[in-house]
């Protein structure tokens, strides 16, 4: 395994709504100057010697894609150079090593992907075959959404009298430019039009444990124009650079902590700045992810941030309903997550805020009039909010209104001492761990839960368990463990492809929708808290 700890390593819009309160470290300076240098003389791309067979017990894994050569181009023609530990088109002769995380077939041809960990490089094969056929690699810097900057690397054809070819060897991450990438074998039969392509897959770097994977896997999806995750989703991007900056905490794996500053700096003026913005939810989603990065990295801007948001959130709470924060700055509703986000991020500021007792009153105020507002059903599940009578209006119970609620109590109960708040925190956790409802054979199931990873309810499970593992280990016994390992086997096990992207169903089938990074922070989440737990 190949780990780089501090080394650097892509990329969601307005969201629908539906209903009125659902939105349902570089190398250094020598290193790179040498890198440069070795690119200079790196070999031509030229022909390798013939494939040997697979390592004995690799078989295919993950789905077959059948494509046109290349993400927007058919070009075999050089493309930009990158060097890692060694630089583009290496012969495979040279790997360290030798694993095939995929491969498929083509008119009686293999098609394989090599992977070689130490050297974090791979080639393409093809076997089986006949002169004239091709076999090449494609490169792709957002999880296999695009490749063109990397398309057709190394093509080269089976020349006279061999039966099988093989590419040579590129890099799989452009790690001088944070990029995370992927790689895939792609080829056809030299008399046959069809292409056939292998699943992506990537080396081991940064990929250690479930959660660092998961990690890895997500920050593919991290924009490094935008600093945001694919398709530029504003709360989403929270959960999800939140999820990054635990899994750094959690782990210790502080590859990705440059998302931090870089998500901050490009977007700390937009919006209504300071990560503010009209709809109050999002802006505490946001001022948690700034708590997360100050107990990350000291950093105190980050806290001021999160500070103004609370305070932004503040100008919000109305007498409607004898309290509670509205959902967004023109629309009175009165829902269950603006307001547990509002507990748990002030009483999350007070505990990080020496002598302070606003935040703490603050808190203790919003719990106190969330407690009694009526949106905690006899079930004690939590429904989506308050209708015109400022009574329950028996809307869906979200997961992750059974989550928030946890990790604010927690963090309530570390800034007051008081016991209760944890014993009321353990009741609404046993009974959303124990309903069937939300979790159909054991495994948790949003409500309503689709196909895609875009949607607001694609993040939803992921704020579950993050709550739930915040409860988790504020409680001695540790009595949510179980459970949640039992919610990462599950999806490890049957919602995982071969990149280590996962889809939104954890008890599978796996569902791989072509855009979202709900489904991957989400499982980042839960890894995250079945370690920590």
């Amino acid at each position: 395994m190949t780990t780089l700890s501090d080394t650097p390593s892509h990329r969601t819009h307005r969201r629908f709504r539906r209903h009125p309160g659902r939105r349902s470290g570089r190398p250094a300076l020598g290193l790179a100057a040498a890198l440069a240098a070795m690119c200079l003389v790196a070999v031509p791309l030229t022909p390798a010697p013939p494939a040997g067979a697979a390592p004995a017990g690799a078989s295919a894994a993950g789905p077959e894609a059948t494509a046109g050569p290349g993400g927007t181009g058919t070009r075999a023609a050089a493309l930009a150079e990158i060097c890692d530990i060694y630089c583009d088109a290496r012969d495979p002769g040279a790997a360290v090593g030798d694993r095939v995380p995929v491969s498929t077939t083509v008119h009686g041809r293999t098609i394989r992907l090599h992977v070689s960990d130490p050297d974090v490089m791979g080639w393409g094969s093809i076997d089986g075959g006949q002169p004239g056929d091709e076999v090449w690699l494609d490169r792709s810097f957002d999880g296999g959404r695009t490749w063109a900057s990397g398309s057709r690397l190394g093509a080269t054809t089976i020349p006279a009298g061999s039966t099988g070819w093989r590419t040579q060897m590129y890099n799989v991450d452009d790690w001088n430019n944070t990029g995370v990438g992927a790689l895939r074998a792609c080829g056809k039969a030299g008399d046959r039009a069809e292409i056939a392509c292998t699943g992506w897959a990537r080396n081991d770097r940064n990929a250690g444990s479930r959660s660092t994977a998961a990690a890895t896997a997500l920050m593919m999806l991290w924009d490094r124009d935008t600093g945001l995750f694919e398709t530029n989703g504003w709360w989403t991007g929270a959960n999800a650079l939140t999820a990054v900056i635990d899994n750094a905490r959690i782990s210790g794996m502080g590859s990705y902590r440059y998302a931090i500053a870089q998500t901050y700096d490009k977007n700390v003026g937009s919006r209504d700045g300071q990560f503010r913005n009209e709809y109050l939810d999002d802006t505490g989603w946001w001022g948690l992810a700034w708590i997360a990065a100050y107990d990350l990295t000291g950093d105190s801007r980050y806290l001021s941030t999160a500070r103004a948001d609370a305070d932004h959130m503040r100008a919000y709470w109305t007498d409607k309903c004898g309290g509670g924060v509205q959902w967004n700055t023109g629309i009175a509703y009165k829902n269950a997550i603006t307001n547990e986000l509002y507990v748990q991020l002030n009483a999350a500021l007070h505990n990080r805020i020496p002598g302070d007792t606003t935040y703490r009153q603050r808190a203790q105020e919003g719990w106190e009039w969330f407690r009694d507002s009526g949106m905690i059903n006899s079930g004690n599940l939590v429904n989506d909010g308050l209708n015109d009578s400022c009574a329950n209006n028996g809307q869906p119970t979200w997961t992750y209104n059974q989550g928030v609620i946890l990790g604010a109590l927690a963090e309530l109960h570390r800034a007051t001492g008081d016991v209760a708040l944890l014993e009321t925190a353990r009741d609404l956790a046993d009974a959303s761990t124990g309903s069937t409802y939300l979790n159909p054979g054991g495994i948790l199931r949003e409500v309503n839960e689709g196909d895609d990873c875009n949607s607001d309810g694609a993040s939803f499970k992921g704020a579950y368990v993050r709550g739930l593992g915040k409860l988790n280990v504020a409680l001695g016994d540790r009595p949510y463990s179980a459970y949640l390992d039992r919610q990462a086997d599950a999806a490890w096990a049957n919602n995982r492809d071969s990149l280590g992207m996962y889809g939104p169903h954890w008890a599978g089938p796996l569902v791989r929708p072509a855009t979202g990074h709900g489904c991957q922070h989400g499982v980042l989440d839960l890894m995250n808290a079945a370690e920590a737990g």
